[in-house]
């Protein structure tokens, strides 16, 4: 099995060449293609531009941080990228079908076929044995801790082997101590081959992902390599040498 530092990385250049193919469907390997995604609201008469044009591309068996201040456009893209909800121009495609023009039954489709949310109503044995949960199946909700609880979450998600995990927020109300816990449970899942889109405010959490996707005001502000990303923002590097 190859660590995430192992498996290779898609390059700026290769990123570039496939969001600028408008109309082409692009090749299988990428799992999630954006080009000039753009998403406006009308808040009362005030018309918002939530996403001005977002062209990202993501490989199959990336881990992935997208994140942004508050009003960067980042839960905007998130319900976009999940099928939650559709632009009002430009093209998304998810594992090389273009769903951007699709009503809201075939997204319903579309979503429950390709995407694992952490949040889902599922449950599996399998699933569980996955995020190191096998031997808890039995137990309740309130008989678990929060970081199992986490687990849990994530293992629903995994049920129906979705092409992309979507994590919003995953460590949000967690402590330091089991937020590190669960950022190496997505760290295995990458290791195993699982596609990871994780959405994040925090630098630190953002720092586990292999590459970090920075949002601001509706546009990709940065898209770097997890290293690079680390020296910008001045924080130091997790510690992905434990296991869980």
């Amino acid at each position: 099995m190859l660590t995430t530092d192992e498996i290779p990385l898609s390059t700026t250049a290769e990123r570039q060449v496939v969001t600028t193919e408008s109309g082409a469907a692009p090749e299988k390997d990428w799992v999630i293609v954006t080009r000039g995604l753009k998403r406006d609201y009308d808040m009362g008469g005030e018309i918002v531009h939530a996403l001005r044009g977002v062209d990202i591309a993501i490989r199959r068996n990336e881990y992935v941080a997208i994140m942004g201040p508050s009003g960067s456009g980042k839960s905007t893209l998130m319900n976009l990228i999940g099928c939650l909800d559709t632009p009002n121009a430009g093209e998304y495609w998810l594992a090389g079908e273009l769903v951007s023009d699709k009503d809201e039954d075939e997204l319903a489709r579309v979503r429950n076929r390709e995407i694992g949310f952490v949040f889902q109503t599922f449950k599996a044995t399998e699933a569980l044995e996955r995020v190191q949960l096998g031997d808890r199946v039995q137990h309740r909700p309130n008989e678990l801790s929060g970081g199992q609880r986490q687990r849990v979450a994530i293992a629903r998600a995994l049920v129906n082997q979705p092409a992309i995990l979507l994590a919003d927020e995953p460590t949000g109300n967690l402590d330091s101590t089991t937020s590190e816990e669960i950022m190496r449970v997505f760290e295995g899942l990458a290791e195993q081959g699982q596609t990871v889109i994780m959405v994040t405010h925090e630098a630190d959490i953002a720092a586990h992902a292999r590459r970090v996707i920075l949002l601001r005001d509706g546009l990709v502000a940065s898209d770097e390599k997890r290293s690079t990303f680390i020296k910008a923002a001045g924080i130091a590097p997790p510690d992905l040498t434990k296991k869980t």
